[in-house]
């Protein structure tokens, strides 16, 4: 999998595809998103925001590039089995596409007027 925390680069973990493995690694009940059009799940926690979580990653729109949502709390990805609910590894092509992704850290700032995020470049 593709571990992403808040502040902090992305890097790779293995973990067993297990539900309480899954939900350790992201501190609560998970949630599976499908913010991308090949097969690859991000798994956060299902609370995250309810919880006071930090703000880790921002999610755009694939087509218009606007943020959509932000994840947070820890969060990882993992790929899927086609026809399936069952997760899987990233192939090699995924983990070195989706580490290039979120390699730029995001700054959150909450300002009176919402959140406002800096990305690095």
């Amino acid at each position: 999998m593709l571990k992403l925390e808040p502040g902090e680069r992305p890097r790779t973990e293995q973990i067993p595809n297990t539900l309480v493995a899954m939900q350790a690694a992201v501190g609560g009940t998970i949630q599976a998103l499908y913010p991308f059009e090949e097969p690859v799940a991000l798994i956060c926690n299902d609370e995250g925001k309810l919880l006071n979580l930090p703000p880790n990653r921002v999610l755009y729109h694939p087509e218009t590039g606007g943020v959509y949502d932000v994840v947070y709390g820890p969060c990882f990805l993992c790929g899927i089995t086609p026809d399936s609910d069952s997760f899987t590894d990233l192939t090699p092509g995924q983990l070195t596409r989706f580490q290039h992704y979120f390699h730029s850290l995001e700054l959150f700032l909450q300002t009176d007027s919402g959140l406002l995020i800096l990305r690095e470049d």
